[in-house]
Protein backbone atom coordinates (compact mmCIF):
# COMPACT_ATOMS: atom_id res chain seq x y z
CA UNK A 1 0.00 0.00 0.00
CA UNK A 2 1.19 3.49 -0.85
CA UNK A 3 0.34 4.74 2.79
CA UNK A 4 2.85 2.18 3.84
CA UNK A 5 5.36 3.69 2.39
CA UNK A 6 4.46 7.47 2.87
CA UNK A 7 4.35 7.12 6.70
CA UNK A 8 7.84 5.25 6.35
CA UNK A 9 9.51 7.07 3.88
CA UNK A 10 9.69 10.45 5.19
CA UNK A 11 11.54 12.20 2.56
CA UNK A 12 9.02 10.90 0.29
CA UNK A 13 6.03 12.08 2.42
CA UNK A 14 7.39 15.51 2.36
CA UNK A 15 8.93 15.47 -1.12
CA UNK A 16 5.34 14.86 -2.21
CA UNK A 17 3.49 17.26 -0.02
CA UNK A 18 6.31 20.20 -1.36
CA UNK A 19 5.51 19.23 -4.96
CA UNK A 20 1.94 19.19 -4.95
CA UNK A 21 2.19 22.60 -3.66
CA UNK A 22 4.07 23.77 -7.00
CA UNK A 23 0.66 23.01 -9.08
CA UNK A 24 -1.85 25.56 -9.15
CA UNK A 25 -4.81 24.93 -7.37
CA UNK A 26 -6.77 25.20 -10.60
CA UNK A 27 -5.12 22.65 -12.20
CA UNK A 28 -7.37 19.66 -12.31
CA UNK A 29 -10.19 22.44 -13.88
CA UNK A 30 -8.37 24.38 -15.91
CA UNK A 31 -6.97 20.64 -17.70
CA UNK A 32 -9.92 19.28 -18.32
CA UNK A 33 -11.15 23.09 -20.03
CA UNK A 34 -9.21 22.48 -22.87
CA UNK A 35 -11.11 19.29 -23.99
CA UNK A 36 -14.01 22.56 -24.76
CA UNK A 37 -13.32 24.02 -28.02
CA UNK A 38 -14.69 27.41 -28.36
CA UNK A 39 -15.63 29.72 -32.01
CA UNK A 40 -12.38 30.67 -33.30
CA UNK A 41 -11.98 34.82 -32.61
CA UNK A 42 -11.94 37.11 -35.71
CA UNK A 43 -9.28 39.63 -36.24
CA UNK A 44 -11.45 42.24 -34.93
CA UNK A 45 -11.51 44.80 -31.75
CA UNK A 46 -13.95 42.83 -29.41
CA UNK A 47 -17.04 43.89 -26.89
CA UNK A 48 -15.65 43.52 -23.15
CA UNK A 49 -17.84 40.42 -22.25
CA UNK A 50 -15.09 38.50 -24.91
CA UNK A 51 -12.09 39.98 -23.93
CA UNK A 52 -12.81 38.47 -20.13
CA UNK A 53 -13.31 35.29 -22.54
CA UNK A 54 -10.21 35.51 -23.53
CA UNK A 55 -8.29 36.51 -20.68
CA UNK A 56 -9.85 33.08 -19.02
CA UNK A 57 -8.56 31.43 -22.32
CA UNK A 58 -5.09 32.99 -21.32
CA UNK A 59 -5.00 32.29 -17.90
CA UNK A 60 -5.63 28.67 -18.15
CA UNK A 61 -2.82 28.46 -20.48
CA UNK A 62 -0.37 30.38 -17.58
CA UNK A 63 -2.12 27.98 -15.17
CA UNK A 64 -0.71 24.61 -17.63
CA UNK A 65 2.54 25.91 -18.35
CA UNK A 66 2.88 26.71 -14.54
CA UNK A 67 1.33 22.97 -13.89
CA UNK A 68 4.21 20.94 -16.79
CA UNK A 69 6.70 22.71 -15.25
CA UNK A 70 6.29 21.20 -11.83
CA UNK A 71 6.53 17.69 -13.36
CA UNK A 72 10.30 17.64 -12.78
CA UNK A 73 10.27 18.13 -9.40
CA UNK A 74 7.30 15.81 -9.17
CA UNK A 75 9.45 13.35 -10.95
CA UNK A 76 12.13 13.64 -8.78
CA UNK A 77 10.09 12.61 -6.10
CA UNK A 78 8.64 10.01 -7.63
CA UNK A 79 11.68 8.20 -9.09
CA UNK A 80 12.39 6.00 -6.03
CA UNK A 81 8.60 5.33 -4.97
CA UNK A 82 8.20 1.36 -4.97
CA UNK A 83 4.37 0.90 -4.42
CA UNK A 84 2.50 -0.12 -7.40
CA UNK A 85 0.41 3.24 -7.92
CA UNK A 86 3.05 5.56 -6.95
CA UNK A 87 5.26 3.38 -9.25
CA UNK A 88 2.52 3.84 -11.81
CA UNK A 89 2.34 7.62 -12.10
CA UNK A 90 5.82 7.87 -12.32
CA UNK A 91 5.78 5.73 -15.03
CA UNK A 92 2.56 7.02 -17.02
CA UNK A 93 3.35 10.55 -15.88
CA UNK A 94 6.59 11.74 -15.23
CA UNK A 95 8.57 9.27 -17.77
CA UNK A 96 5.98 10.81 -20.75
CA UNK A 97 7.72 12.70 -23.14
CA UNK A 98 4.92 13.89 -24.72
CA UNK A 99 4.14 16.39 -21.66
CA UNK A 100 8.02 17.81 -22.12
CA UNK A 101 7.45 18.16 -25.68
CA UNK A 102 3.67 19.88 -25.01
CA UNK A 103 6.27 22.40 -22.15
CA UNK A 104 8.93 23.08 -24.86
CA UNK A 105 5.71 24.26 -27.55
CA UNK A 106 4.14 26.39 -24.97
CA UNK A 107 7.35 27.84 -24.31
CA UNK A 108 7.66 29.41 -28.26
CA UNK A 109 4.83 30.84 -27.90
CA UNK A 110 4.46 32.39 -24.17
CA UNK A 111 7.25 33.76 -22.15
CA UNK A 112 9.29 32.24 -19.85
CA UNK A 113 8.86 34.68 -17.01
CA UNK A 114 5.25 33.92 -17.14
CA UNK A 115 3.93 32.52 -13.67
CA UNK A 116 0.33 31.89 -12.42
CA UNK A 117 -0.75 34.54 -10.20
CA UNK A 118 -3.72 34.75 -7.52
CA UNK A 119 -3.34 38.62 -6.78
CA UNK A 120 -5.71 40.46 -9.55
CA UNK A 121 -3.37 42.69 -11.01
CA UNK A 122 -0.76 40.82 -11.08
CA UNK A 123 -2.68 37.86 -12.95
CA UNK A 124 -3.69 40.41 -15.49
CA UNK A 125 -0.48 42.03 -16.43
CA UNK A 126 0.72 38.20 -16.29
CA UNK A 127 -1.89 37.65 -18.96
CA UNK A 128 -1.52 41.18 -21.09
CA UNK A 129 2.11 39.86 -21.37
CA UNK A 130 1.83 36.39 -21.48
CA UNK A 131 3.31 36.05 -25.58
CA UNK A 132 6.83 36.92 -26.46
CA UNK A 133 7.37 40.16 -27.64
CA UNK A 134 7.87 40.68 -31.57
CA UNK A 135 5.07 38.33 -32.45
CA UNK A 136 2.00 40.72 -33.20
CA UNK A 137 2.50 43.88 -33.61
CA UNK A 138 -1.11 45.67 -32.21
CA UNK A 139 -0.50 43.17 -29.45
CA UNK A 140 2.82 45.37 -28.16
CA UNK A 141 1.17 48.53 -29.17
CA UNK A 142 -2.05 47.63 -26.63
CA UNK A 143 0.64 47.00 -24.13
CA UNK A 144 2.33 49.80 -24.18
CA UNK A 145 -1.08 51.80 -23.74
CA UNK A 146 -2.08 49.52 -20.97
CA UNK A 147 1.37 49.92 -19.23
CA UNK A 148 1.08 53.57 -19.49
CA UNK A 149 -2.81 54.42 -18.53
CA UNK A 150 -1.39 51.78 -15.24
CA UNK A 151 1.91 54.12 -14.48
CA UNK A 152 -0.71 57.14 -14.83
CA UNK A 153 -2.91 55.55 -11.90
CA UNK A 154 -0.16 54.86 -9.52
CA UNK A 155 0.86 58.81 -10.21
CA UNK A 156 -2.81 59.98 -9.59
CA UNK A 157 -2.48 58.11 -6.38
CA UNK A 158 1.04 59.69 -5.24
CA UNK A 159 -0.59 63.36 -6.40
CA UNK A 160 -3.36 62.75 -4.15
CA UNK A 161 -1.08 61.15 -1.45
CA UNK A 162 1.04 64.99 -1.67
CA UNK A 163 -1.83 67.32 -2.79
CA UNK A 164 -4.45 66.07 0.06
CA UNK A 165 -1.84 65.36 3.05
CA UNK A 166 -2.82 61.18 2.92
CA UNK A 167 0.05 59.43 3.53
CA UNK A 168 -1.38 56.18 4.07
CA UNK A 169 -3.66 56.18 0.76
CA UNK A 170 -3.49 53.01 -1.34
CA UNK A 171 -4.31 52.03 -4.43
CA UNK A 172 -6.13 48.42 -4.38
CA UNK A 173 -7.62 46.53 -7.80
CA UNK A 174 -10.66 44.05 -8.23
CA UNK A 175 -11.76 42.89 -11.60
CA UNK A 176 -14.50 44.30 -10.99
CA UNK A 177 -14.28 48.01 -10.39
CA UNK A 178 -10.71 48.40 -11.24
CA UNK A 179 -8.37 50.76 -9.41
CA UNK A 180 -9.91 52.86 -5.90
CA UNK A 181 -8.98 53.84 -3.46
CA UNK A 182 -8.49 52.72 0.03
CA UNK A 183 -7.89 55.54 3.20
CA UNK A 184 -8.01 54.45 6.60
CA UNK A 185 -10.71 56.54 8.56
CA UNK A 186 -8.27 57.81 11.11
CA UNK A 187 -6.64 59.46 8.62
CA UNK A 188 -9.82 61.85 7.63
CA UNK A 189 -9.96 64.77 10.09
CA UNK A 190 -12.49 66.86 8.82
CA UNK A 191 -14.11 65.59 5.72
CA UNK A 192 -13.44 63.81 2.05
CA UNK A 193 -12.95 66.47 -0.81
CA UNK A 194 -15.12 67.21 -3.12
CA UNK A 195 -13.01 65.21 -5.59
CA UNK A 196 -13.93 62.17 -4.29
CA UNK A 197 -16.72 60.16 -5.54
CA UNK A 198 -18.42 56.92 -4.90
CA UNK A 199 -17.35 56.91 -1.00
CA UNK A 200 -18.16 53.67 1.23
CA UNK A 201 -17.12 52.87 4.24
CA UNK A 202 -15.67 49.43 4.57
CA UNK A 203 -14.49 48.61 7.97
CA UNK A 204 -11.93 50.97 9.08
CA UNK A 205 -11.33 52.15 5.61
CA UNK A 206 -12.86 54.61 3.36
CA UNK A 207 -13.17 53.10 -0.33
CA UNK A 208 -13.98 55.77 -3.36
CA UNK A 209 -13.01 56.82 -6.39
CA UNK A 210 -12.79 60.54 -8.41
CA UNK A 211 -13.28 61.23 -12.36
CA UNK A 212 -9.63 61.10 -13.40
CA UNK A 213 -9.06 57.63 -12.16
CA UNK A 214 -12.55 56.33 -13.62
CA UNK A 215 -11.58 57.51 -16.89
CA UNK A 216 -8.11 56.14 -16.24
CA UNK A 217 -10.07 52.68 -15.32
CA UNK A 218 -11.83 52.43 -18.65
CA UNK A 219 -8.62 53.58 -20.77
CA UNK A 220 -6.98 50.62 -18.65
CA UNK A 221 -9.82 48.11 -19.30
CA UNK A 222 -9.72 48.68 -23.01
CA UNK A 223 -5.89 48.40 -23.71
CA UNK A 224 -5.94 44.91 -21.14
CA UNK A 225 -8.93 43.59 -23.06
CA UNK A 226 -7.43 44.70 -26.08
CA UNK A 227 -4.20 42.58 -25.16
CA UNK A 228 -6.24 39.52 -24.17
CA UNK A 229 -7.91 39.20 -28.11
CA UNK A 230 -4.63 39.94 -29.58
CA UNK A 231 -3.10 37.39 -27.15
CA UNK A 232 -5.77 34.72 -28.03
CA UNK A 233 -5.51 35.09 -31.66
CA UNK A 234 -1.68 34.47 -31.27
CA UNK A 235 -2.50 31.21 -28.90
CA UNK A 236 -5.18 29.87 -31.79
CA UNK A 237 -2.22 27.23 -33.07
CA UNK A 238 -1.16 26.32 -29.75
CA UNK A 239 -4.58 25.77 -28.41
CA UNK A 240 -5.43 23.45 -31.41
CA UNK A 241 -1.76 21.49 -30.59
CA UNK A 242 -2.42 21.10 -26.98
CA UNK A 243 -6.20 19.56 -27.97
CA UNK A 244 -4.66 17.13 -30.04
CA UNK A 245 -2.92 15.76 -26.63
CA UNK A 246 -5.75 16.32 -24.68
CA UNK A 247 -5.68 12.66 -22.79
CA UNK A 248 -2.30 13.62 -21.31
CA UNK A 249 -3.99 16.80 -19.62
CA UNK A 250 -7.12 14.54 -17.90
CA UNK A 251 -4.29 12.05 -17.08
CA UNK A 252 -2.81 14.62 -15.15
CA UNK A 253 -5.86 16.29 -13.77
CA UNK A 254 -6.63 12.69 -12.00
CA UNK A 255 -3.45 12.21 -10.68
CA UNK A 256 -3.23 15.47 -9.33
CA UNK A 257 -6.67 14.67 -7.59
CA UNK A 258 -5.17 11.30 -6.61
CA UNK A 259 -2.47 12.42 -5.22
CA UNK A 260 -3.92 15.59 -3.30
CA UNK A 261 -6.53 12.67 -1.54
CA UNK A 262 -3.29 10.44 -0.94
CA UNK A 263 -0.88 12.88 0.90
CA UNK A 264 -2.77 15.86 1.59
CA UNK A 265 -5.94 14.36 3.09
CA UNK A 266 -5.15 10.58 4.05
CA UNK A 267 -1.43 10.62 4.51
CA UNK A 268 -1.51 13.91 6.67
CA UNK A 269 -4.38 12.87 8.79
CA UNK A 270 -2.73 9.97 9.55
CA UNK A 271 0.65 11.80 10.49
CA UNK A 272 -0.86 13.71 12.60
CA UNK A 273 -2.74 11.10 14.58
CA UNK A 274 -0.67 9.47 17.74
CA UNK A 275 0.65 6.32 17.30
CA UNK A 276 -1.76 3.44 16.56
CA UNK A 277 -4.75 5.94 15.70
CA UNK A 278 -4.89 4.54 12.30
CA UNK A 279 -4.06 1.51 11.25
CA UNK A 280 -3.35 -0.96 8.06
CA UNK A 281 -6.14 -3.32 7.16
CA UNK A 282 -5.94 -7.08 6.27
CA UNK A 283 -7.42 -8.23 3.50
CA UNK A 284 -8.25 -12.07 2.84
CA UNK A 285 -10.06 -14.18 -0.02
CA UNK A 286 -13.41 -15.32 2.15
CA UNK A 287 -12.39 -13.91 5.55
CA UNK A 288 -14.62 -12.50 7.95
CA UNK A 289 -15.26 -8.18 8.04
CA UNK A 290 -13.36 -7.80 11.58
CA UNK A 291 -12.70 -4.40 12.39
CA UNK A 292 -11.46 -4.27 16.30
CA UNK A 293 -12.41 -0.39 18.11
CA UNK A 294 -13.16 1.35 14.86
CA UNK A 295 -13.98 4.86 14.88
CA UNK A 296 -15.78 7.27 12.20
CA UNK A 297 -13.26 9.31 11.15
CA UNK A 298 -14.46 12.40 10.95
CA UNK A 299 -16.89 12.52 13.88
CA UNK A 300 -14.07 11.53 15.82
CA UNK A 301 -11.88 14.74 14.63
CA UNK A 302 -15.02 16.49 16.49
CA UNK A 303 -15.19 15.02 19.56
CA UNK A 304 -12.55 14.09 21.99
CA UNK A 305 -14.52 11.21 23.93
CA UNK A 306 -15.82 9.42 20.94
CA UNK A 307 -16.27 6.05 21.70
CA UNK A 308 -14.70 2.89 19.02
CA UNK A 309 -16.85 -0.20 18.42
CA UNK A 310 -16.46 -3.47 17.23
CA UNK A 311 -18.10 -5.51 13.98
CA UNK A 312 -17.45 -9.24 13.20
CA UNK A 313 -19.35 -10.73 10.05
CA UNK A 314 -18.50 -14.11 8.40
CA UNK A 315 -19.66 -16.75 6.10
CA UNK A 316 -21.62 -18.66 9.29
CA UNK A 317 -22.86 -15.10 10.80
CA UNK A 318 -23.05 -12.85 8.07
CA UNK A 319 -26.07 -10.32 9.55
CA UNK A 320 -25.95 -8.70 12.37
CA UNK A 321 -29.25 -6.77 13.61
CA UNK A 322 -28.76 -3.26 15.71
CA UNK A 323 -31.17 -2.56 18.58
CA UNK A 324 -30.81 0.76 20.94
CA UNK A 325 -33.02 3.26 21.31
CA UNK A 326 -32.90 6.79 19.19
CA UNK A 327 -29.79 8.88 19.54
CA UNK A 328 -28.39 5.75 20.99
CA UNK A 329 -25.77 5.75 18.38
CA UNK A 330 -27.01 3.12 15.57
CA UNK A 331 -26.61 5.29 12.85
CA UNK A 332 -23.41 7.14 13.32
CA UNK A 333 -22.22 3.11 13.99
CA UNK A 334 -23.59 2.36 10.33
CA UNK A 335 -21.98 5.34 8.52
CA UNK A 336 -18.45 4.50 9.99
CA UNK A 337 -18.41 0.69 8.87
CA UNK A 338 -18.82 1.87 5.29
CA UNK A 339 -16.09 4.73 5.50
CA UNK A 340 -13.78 2.29 6.75
CA UNK A 341 -14.70 -0.42 4.45
CA UNK A 342 -14.43 2.78 1.22
CA UNK A 343 -10.74 3.84 3.47
CA UNK A 344 -10.16 0.70 3.19
CA UNK A 345 -10.82 -0.55 -0.64
CA UNK A 346 -8.72 3.26 -1.98
CA UNK A 347 -5.39 1.61 -0.20
CA UNK A 348 -5.86 4.18 2.91
CA UNK A 349 -5.01 3.15 6.51
CA UNK A 350 -8.28 3.09 8.57
CA UNK A 351 -9.19 4.26 11.80
CA UNK A 352 -9.11 1.12 14.39
CA UNK A 353 -6.79 -0.99 16.28
CA UNK A 354 -7.53 -3.73 14.44
CA UNK A 355 -9.41 -4.02 10.48
CA UNK A 356 -8.92 -7.61 8.78
CA UNK A 357 -11.51 -7.45 5.71
CA UNK A 358 -12.90 -8.99 2.44
CA UNK A 359 -12.99 -6.73 -1.34
CA UNK A 360 -16.65 -6.12 -1.55
CA UNK A 361 -17.86 -5.83 -5.14
CA UNK A 362 -20.50 -3.13 -3.72
CA UNK A 363 -21.75 -1.16 -0.72
CA UNK A 364 -25.62 -0.58 -0.75
CA UNK A 365 -27.61 1.61 1.87
CA UNK A 366 -30.52 2.08 3.15
CA UNK A 367 -30.52 5.46 5.36
CA UNK A 368 -32.76 8.50 5.59
CA UNK A 369 -36.33 9.08 5.28
CA UNK A 370 -37.92 11.24 3.47
CA UNK A 371 -40.87 12.21 0.18
CA UNK A 372 -38.99 12.56 -3.20
CA UNK A 373 -42.15 15.57 -4.51
CA UNK A 374 -40.08 15.90 -7.68
CA UNK A 375 -40.60 11.97 -9.01
CA UNK A 376 -44.05 11.66 -6.77
CA UNK A 377 -42.87 9.24 -4.26
CA UNK A 378 -44.13 9.34 -0.75
CA UNK A 379 -41.59 8.40 2.02
CA UNK A 380 -42.35 5.28 1.84
CA UNK A 381 -42.57 4.36 -1.85
CA UNK A 382 -38.43 6.18 -1.97
CA UNK A 383 -38.04 3.73 0.48
CA UNK A 384 -39.17 0.92 -1.29
CA UNK A 385 -37.34 1.74 -4.41
CA UNK A 386 -34.15 1.74 -2.88
CA UNK A 387 -34.90 -1.76 -0.77
CA UNK A 388 -35.49 -2.88 -4.87
CA UNK A 389 -32.58 -1.78 -6.47
CA UNK A 390 -30.58 -3.38 -3.50
CA UNK A 391 -32.61 -7.05 -3.88
CA UNK A 392 -32.00 -6.55 -7.32
CA UNK A 393 -28.09 -5.98 -7.74
CA UNK A 394 -26.82 -7.92 -4.24
CA UNK A 395 -24.57 -10.54 -4.32
CA UNK A 396 -22.77 -12.85 -1.93
CA UNK A 397 -19.57 -10.02 -2.00
CA UNK A 398 -21.83 -7.11 -1.09
CA UNK A 399 -22.30 -5.46 2.14
CA UNK A 400 -25.90 -4.11 2.99
CA UNK A 401 -26.32 -1.40 5.42
CA UNK A 402 -29.83 -0.24 6.34
CA UNK A 403 -31.01 1.87 8.87
CA UNK A 404 -34.32 1.62 9.40
CA UNK A 405 -36.87 -0.60 6.94
CA UNK A 406 -40.59 -0.52 7.09
CA UNK A 407 -41.35 2.02 9.30
CA UNK A 408 -42.96 4.07 6.22
CA UNK A 409 -46.04 2.04 6.48
CA UNK A 410 -48.43 0.34 8.77
CA UNK A 411 -46.59 -1.77 11.13
CA UNK A 412 -47.82 -4.64 10.19
CA UNK A 413 -47.03 -4.05 6.81
CA UNK A 414 -42.97 -2.35 7.43
CA UNK A 415 -42.42 -5.46 10.17
CA UNK A 416 -43.22 -8.61 7.27
CA UNK A 417 -41.16 -6.34 4.89
CA UNK A 418 -38.36 -6.46 7.03
CA UNK A 419 -38.28 -9.66 8.01
CA UNK A 420 -38.77 -10.56 4.45
CA UNK A 421 -36.05 -8.92 2.72
CA UNK A 422 -33.86 -10.11 6.27
CA UNK A 423 -34.56 -13.38 4.81
CA UNK A 424 -33.52 -13.13 1.38
CA UNK A 425 -30.27 -10.92 2.49
CA UNK A 426 -29.97 -14.37 4.66
CA UNK A 427 -30.01 -16.63 1.55
CA UNK A 428 -27.65 -14.52 -0.54
CA UNK A 429 -25.57 -14.13 2.16
CA UNK A 430 -24.48 -10.94 2.05
CA UNK A 431 -22.58 -9.28 4.83
CA UNK A 432 -25.61 -7.21 6.35
CA UNK A 433 -25.49 -5.09 8.69
CA UNK A 434 -29.46 -3.70 9.97
CA UNK A 435 -30.29 -1.50 12.64
CA UNK A 436 -33.81 -1.43 13.49
CA UNK A 437 -36.52 -0.26 16.17
CA UNK A 438 -39.01 -3.24 15.42
CA UNK A 439 -38.23 -5.75 18.30
CA UNK A 440 -39.73 -8.27 16.75
CA UNK A 441 -37.13 -8.40 14.40
CA UNK A 442 -34.71 -10.30 16.88
CA UNK A 443 -36.72 -13.05 16.69
CA UNK A 444 -34.49 -13.80 13.21
CA UNK A 445 -31.97 -14.75 15.54
CA UNK A 446 -34.05 -17.58 17.54
CA UNK A 447 -34.78 -19.23 13.81
CA UNK A 448 -31.28 -18.32 12.03
CA UNK A 449 -28.32 -18.89 13.35
CA UNK A 450 -26.20 -16.35 11.26
CA UNK A 451 -27.66 -13.72 12.73
CA UNK A 452 -26.34 -12.04 15.89
CA UNK A 453 -28.12 -9.34 18.06
CA UNK A 454 -26.11 -6.32 19.30
CA UNK A 455 -27.78 -3.43 20.95
CA UNK A 456 -26.40 0.22 21.80
CA UNK A 457 -25.86 0.13 25.90
CA UNK A 458 -28.21 2.40 27.80
CA UNK A 459 -28.75 3.03 31.17
CA UNK A 460 -32.01 4.39 32.36
CA UNK A 461 -32.12 6.34 35.94
CA UNK A 462 -34.90 7.98 37.02
CA UNK A 463 -36.75 8.03 34.26
CA UNK A 464 -33.33 9.33 32.22
CA UNK A 465 -31.43 7.72 29.11
CA UNK A 466 -28.05 7.85 29.75
CA UNK A 467 -26.44 6.90 26.38
CA UNK A 468 -23.18 4.96 26.76
CA UNK A 469 -22.38 4.95 22.98
CA UNK A 470 -21.17 1.10 23.37
CA UNK A 471 -22.09 -1.82 21.25
CA UNK A 472 -23.45 -5.04 23.33
CA UNK A 473 -24.01 -8.13 22.11
CA UNK A 474 -27.97 -9.67 22.77
CA UNK A 475 -31.05 -8.17 23.38
CA UNK A 476 -31.13 -5.21 25.99
CA UNK A 477 -34.71 -4.18 25.85
CA UNK A 478 -34.98 -0.65 27.70
CA UNK A 479 -38.92 -0.23 28.45
CA UNK A 480 -40.37 2.22 27.30
CA UNK A 481 -37.78 4.72 25.76
CA UNK A 482 -39.81 5.93 23.12
CA UNK A 483 -42.20 7.04 25.74
CA UNK A 484 -39.53 8.61 27.68
CA UNK A 485 -38.55 10.62 24.59
CA UNK A 486 -42.34 11.58 24.18
CA UNK A 487 -42.81 12.77 27.63
CA UNK A 488 -40.01 14.76 27.11
CA UNK A 489 -41.41 16.56 24.15
CA UNK A 490 -44.32 17.56 26.30
CA UNK A 491 -46.69 14.95 26.01
CA UNK A 492 -49.67 14.64 28.63
CA UNK A 493 -49.07 12.23 31.22
CA UNK A 494 -52.11 10.77 30.73
CA UNK A 495 -51.27 9.59 27.02
CA UNK A 496 -48.36 8.34 28.11
CA UNK A 497 -49.53 6.23 31.19
CA UNK A 498 -52.03 4.45 28.62
CA UNK A 499 -49.08 3.71 25.95
CA UNK A 500 -47.25 2.50 28.94
CA UNK A 501 -49.35 -0.08 29.33
CA UNK A 502 -51.02 -0.89 26.22
CA UNK A 503 -47.06 -1.79 25.34
CA UNK A 504 -46.09 -3.99 28.34
CA UNK A 505 -49.17 -6.36 27.07
CA UNK A 506 -47.86 -6.62 23.87
CA UNK A 507 -44.27 -7.44 25.17
CA UNK A 508 -45.56 -9.59 27.65
CA UNK A 509 -46.60 -11.88 24.83
CA UNK A 510 -43.57 -11.08 22.52
CA UNK A 511 -41.16 -12.48 25.14
CA UNK A 512 -43.39 -16.12 25.39
CA UNK A 513 -43.10 -16.67 21.91
CA UNK A 514 -39.48 -15.81 21.86
CA UNK A 515 -38.86 -18.57 24.65
CA UNK A 516 -40.76 -21.33 22.78
CA UNK A 517 -38.40 -20.48 19.58
CA UNK A 518 -35.21 -20.61 21.74
CA UNK A 519 -36.02 -23.93 22.92
CA UNK A 520 -37.05 -24.72 19.64
CA UNK A 521 -34.13 -24.12 18.00
CA UNK A 522 -31.55 -24.50 20.46
CA UNK A 523 -29.99 -27.76 18.74
CA UNK A 524 -29.85 -25.76 15.59
CA UNK A 525 -28.24 -22.90 16.77
CA UNK A 526 -25.50 -24.90 18.97
CA UNK A 527 -24.34 -26.74 15.48
CA UNK A 528 -24.12 -23.88 13.68
CA UNK A 529 -22.09 -22.26 16.50
CA UNK A 530 -19.86 -24.87 16.20
CA UNK A 531 -19.50 -24.44 12.13
CA UNK A 532 -19.05 -20.50 13.03
CA UNK A 533 -15.81 -21.66 15.06
CA UNK A 534 -14.78 -24.27 12.76
CA UNK A 535 -14.87 -21.32 9.98
CA UNK A 536 -12.84 -18.98 12.11
CA UNK A 537 -10.37 -21.35 12.95
CA UNK A 538 -10.09 -22.05 8.92
CA UNK A 539 -8.67 -18.62 8.21
CA UNK A 540 -6.39 -17.97 12.22
CA UNK A 541 -3.12 -17.27 11.81
CA UNK A 542 -2.30 -19.58 14.87
CA UNK A 543 -0.37 -22.38 14.88
CA UNK A 544 -1.37 -25.92 14.81
CA UNK A 545 -0.49 -26.83 18.36
CA UNK A 546 -3.09 -24.07 19.36
CA UNK A 547 -5.99 -25.42 16.42
CA UNK A 548 -5.48 -28.58 17.78
CA UNK A 549 -6.31 -27.31 21.65
CA UNK A 550 -9.09 -25.01 20.47
CA UNK A 551 -10.51 -28.12 18.34
CA UNK A 552 -10.86 -29.76 21.78
CA UNK A 553 -12.16 -27.43 23.55
CA UNK A 554 -14.83 -26.90 21.28
CA UNK A 555 -15.41 -30.80 21.52
CA UNK A 556 -15.77 -30.36 25.08
CA UNK A 557 -17.77 -27.67 24.92
CA UNK A 558 -20.16 -29.11 22.86
CA UNK A 559 -20.98 -32.63 24.56
CA UNK A 560 -21.28 -30.60 27.86
CA UNK A 561 -24.14 -28.84 25.84
CA UNK A 562 -22.49 -25.40 27.30
CA UNK A 563 -21.38 -24.15 23.75
CA UNK A 564 -22.01 -19.92 24.80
Amino acid sequence: MQHDELMSNEELFFGLTQGLRKFPKESDKVLCHFCFKPKKVRDEVLKPANGRKSQKLISDIIVLKTALDAIPFLSKVLKGAKSVLLHNIYQTVCENPKYANMRKRIGDVIDEDVVHSRAPFVACTQECFAVKAGIDGLLDVARRSFCDTSEAVHNLAKQYREEYNMPNLKMPYNTRQGFYFMIPQKDITDRLPNKFIQVVRHGKNIHCSSLELASLNVRNKTAAAECFSRTELCLEGLIDEIRGDIGILTLLAEVLCLLDMIVNSFAHTISTKPVDRYTRPEFTDDGPMAINAGRHPILETLRTDFVPNDIFLSEASNMVLIMGPNMSGKSTYLQQICLIVILAQIGCYVPAQFASLRVVDRIFTRIGNGDNVENNSSTFMTEMKETAFIMQNVTSRSLVVVDELGRATSSSDGLAIAWSCCEYLLSVKAYTVFATHMERLSELATMYPNVKILHFEVDLRNDRLDFKFRLKDGVRRVPHYGLLLARVAGIPTSVIDTSTSITSQITEQEMTRMDANCEEYRSLQMTYQVVQRLICLKYSNHDEDYIREALQNLKESYAAGRLT
